[in-house]
């Protein structure tokens, strides 16, 4: 299947100096959801701007559909809707207004019914005479959504999309995602919410400094990288860890009443019954015991250090 966006050697250096990008190379499959994950200054709002033709590129090249966006920049940017971190739109335009607008701006008659589906899936419809000026900032951010999905595009950039938005309207509004994604539109999704991108992504990208540290399936990356952790609720509590038990590189919880041990899924495959066995040698018993699976969040925290 060809790539409904393909970045090759992309990037870009700003007259300062700076090389915000580095040699990106990036693609991205039809009716995906891509989640683009980084620190602040890492350049991810820099990689969207320049394929959505915002930004120019310093070296590389990227094709939408199989196009190449400085050739073809009205077919290619006709495709996409963005909905960017600022909220900035007209503040005395009514929703409506301004969203009929953005559908004229791409050249696309007008389509009542649909702009009247856009409004109610984001729960604007009640709001459509308002002017945008009395809104909160979370139907603002709503408000971008429609005007970026008013001319039906194909992919929807999302960058930083519920920065500043309640946890009802956050709900609300990856159910519309799911909605868009069902019906075949592709989405890329940058986010500081990382639970955000662990519930709704298919692949994520980490970006680094303005490079692509890793591109990799959600559920292969953490099975690769997702480490455990067992804790033992102990019946007796504990000052320090046992000499005995040091090659387990254990550590206490809870002031002395849990001993945790963090393994890899993939390696460890005999260190739980080793462990437990030599726990009951060192005459430690536990009433009961919890695992859990290290999260995306860890995962991406421990991916940046290791690049800092």
């Amino acid at each position: 299947m060809q790539p409904i966006i393909s970045v090759a050697n992309l990037s870009k250096t700003y007259a300062s100096g700076f090389r915000a990008l580095k040699n990106i190379n990036l693609d991205v499959q039809p009716g995906e959801i891509f989640a683009l994950l980084g620190p602040n200054g890492a350049g991810k709002t820099t990689l969207i701007g320049i394929i959505c033709g915002i930004l120019n590129a310093s070296e590389g090249s990227v094709t939408v559909g199989g196009r190449d966006i400085v050739r073809d920049y009205r077919a290619t940017r006709s495709m996409i809707g963005l909905v960017p971190q600022e909220l900035f739109t007209e503040m005395f335009e009514t929703v409506w207004a301004t969203v009929t607008f953005s559908r004229g701006l791409f050249g696309k008659a007008a389509n009542l019914a649909h702009t009247e589906k856009v409004l109610r899936e984001l729960s604007l419809w009640d709001k459509k005479d308002n002017q945008i000026r009395t809104l909160s900032g979370g139907m603002k951010r709503r408000v971008l959504i429609a005007k970026a999905l008013a001319h039906e595009p194909q992919i929807l950039f999302l960058d930083e999309p519920t920065a500043g938005v309640d946890v009802e309207l956050r709900k609300d509004m990856w159910e519309v995602v799911r909605q868009l994604r069902a019906s075949g539109v592709t989405i890329i999704l940058t986010t500081h919410y990382i639970d955000e991108a662990e519930d709704m992504a298919d692949r994520i990208g980490v970006i680094n400094k303005g490079e692509i540290i890793l591109i990799e399936n959600k559920a292969e990356l953490m099975r690769k990288l997702g480490q455990k952790q067992m804790t033992l609720n102990l019946q007796n509590k504990l000052d320090v860890v046992p000499k005995e038990l040091s090659a387990y590189q254990l550590s206490l919880g809870a002031g002395g009443s849990d001993l945790i041990f963090t393994y890899d899924t993939q390696v460890d495959h005999t260190s739980i019954p080793a462990l437990l066995a030599d726990l009951g040698r060192a005459g430690i018993n536990f009433r009961d015991l919890q695992t859990t699976q290290r999260s995306l969040e860890d995962i991406f925290v421990g991916l940046v250090s290791q690049k800092k």
